[in-house]
């Protein structure tokens, strides 16, 4: 698989399963994999709505391996996930690394919908690291929760479960030093959060159409152009 290079971005369109082993050592693993959790139901509030079936069309209620997270191939790892995901995710990223913090994204503008389960207020994020790559940054920086509000419209890049601008650069700032990776990297949001850190990005996508989206992010957000 040849990847494309756009300043301190080198990007991938394909499987991550496959693509990222090959890759060898990566400072730290940044990504927002595919939740796993019930996407039926909804009534009239979701079908008024496109994002839920976008969520299943894309396989983004799939859930992910937990192996491609390997802790001999990176020094720490961030990894949303549903709240149904936690109970497996911790254990083996508790066996994995040397320490582990749950934080929080509070949303300032949550789905009015509950759909007999509590309001999708929060999404979770797990930070794992090894020794020498524990978090860094500011005391504000170092806060387990940072609120912010959910993209709608346009800031969404055509990508139903993107993440805000806010929380990435929040945790991007708490991320050791070295190269940052993306094996579900959508529309590139990590990606732009890194590059604009000034820090070298490796992004995997198999999505075309989100490949191409972050492509043009990663090129804008350095102020470079896209070549023909």
């Amino acid at each position: 698989m040849t990847p494309i290079t756009i300043g301190n971005a080198t990007l991938y369109c394909g499987d991550s399963y496959h693509i990222l082993p090959t890759l060898g050592w990566i400072d730290a693993i940044v990504t927002d994999p595919p939740y796993e959790f019930r996407a039926e139901g909804g009534g009239m509030y979701r079908a008024a709505r496109q994002g839920m079936d976008q969520i299943l069309d894309e396989g983004l209620a799939d859930g992910f391996d937990h192996s491609i997270i390997n802790p001999l191939l990176c020094g720490s790892v961030v990894v949303f996930c549903h709240n149904d995901q936690l109970p497996k995710l911790l254990p083996y990223l508790d066996g994995s690394f040397e320490r582990q913090a749950v934080c929080i994204w509070r949303k300032k503008n949550a789905q009015p919908v509950a759909n007999k389960h509590y309001r999708p207020v929060l999404e979770f994020y797990v930070h794992a690291w090894n020794r020498g790559h524990h978090p860094r940054g500011t005391l504000d920086d170092l806060d387990r929760m940072i609120v912010a509000m959910s993209p709608r419209g346009e800031a969404k890049f055509g990508h139903a479960t993107v993440k805000p601008d806010e929380v990435m650069d929040k945790i991007i700032r708490n991320v050791a030093p070295g190269v940052i990776a993306d094996p579900f990297m959508g529309t590139g949001s990590t990606g732009v959060a890194a590059v604009k850190a000034g820090r070298q990005f490796i992004g995997i996508e198999k999505n075309p159409a989100h490949f191409s989206t972050a492509c043009a992010r990663l090129a804008a957000a350095q102020g470079l152009e896209m070549a023909a």
